[in-house]
């Protein structure tokens, strides 16, 4: 018992190296998008499990992010902001083409990435990098999509961002905490509420990790 311990300890990956493996296997945005709207056509999603509920919702986050590539719009101050940003960043996001809440947060991320080159937007799948996936927890789940900002020169962590913002949380918690599991009647309403929003709210958290 204590040789195997000793040996799962010395091969434990560091938080650093794991991250080092997700840049290195990280997609673009565009070839993100590529790959979920391939997934879609072919009726097909991301992950090991090929459930029809899965497929649907590729299906529709595809559609969703045309949208939001489309109609999102950064105001000026923000954009201010955003482009006098000048420490070399990566946010590497963990995602999945089935999950609702990237169909609305991972467009922004992408407008903003566009706007300096100081910051790289990579995407990576969460359920091919379980390891890296369970050193940032959401309150001991795997929610996603999950940002984390990375200092390009030496692969520190600079904060972190998701699974959604703050305001779309407190609706989540206070649905779960009056009827438990989420439904999918509640799903399309949360939808509603961020084309409400129009991504502010999502700008403003991304935009305050530039602050830190």
């Amino acid at each position: 018992m204590y040789t195997r311990l000793s040996t799962d300890l010395i091969t434990m990956k560091t938080t650093k190296e794991l991250i080092a493996a997700g840049l290195a296997k990280g997609q673009s945005y565009s070839e993100y998008r590529t790959l979920v709207a391939t997934l879609a056509s072919e009726g097909k999603t991301t992950g090991p499990e090929q459930k029809e509920a899965l497929i649907n919702y590729t299906q529709l986050n595809d559609r969703r992010m045309k949208r939001w590539d489309k109609t999102f719009k950064i105001d000026e101050e923000t954009i201010h902001l955003i482009e006098n940003y000048r420490k070399k960043t990566t946010w590497l996001v963990l995602t999945e083409s089935w999950c609702g809440d990237a169909s609305p947060s991972m467009p922004v991320m992408h407008k903003i990435a566009a706007l300096n080159p100081n910051i790289t937007l990579k995407v990576v799948l969460r359920d091919e990098h379980p390891d890296l996936m369970n050193r940032f927890l959401t309150n001991g789940a795997m929610s996603i999509p999950k940002l984390i900002a990375v200092n390009d020169e030496n692969h520190e962590v600079l904060g972190t961002w998701g699974p959604r913002s703050q305001a779309a949380t407190l609706l989540v918690n206070d649905y779960k905490e009056k009827h438990g599991n989420l439904t999918a009647e509640f799903k399309q309403d949360l939808q509603l509420w961020y084309n409400k929003d129009k991504g502010r709210s999502v700008l403003k958290e991304l935009a305050g990790l530039l602050l830190e």
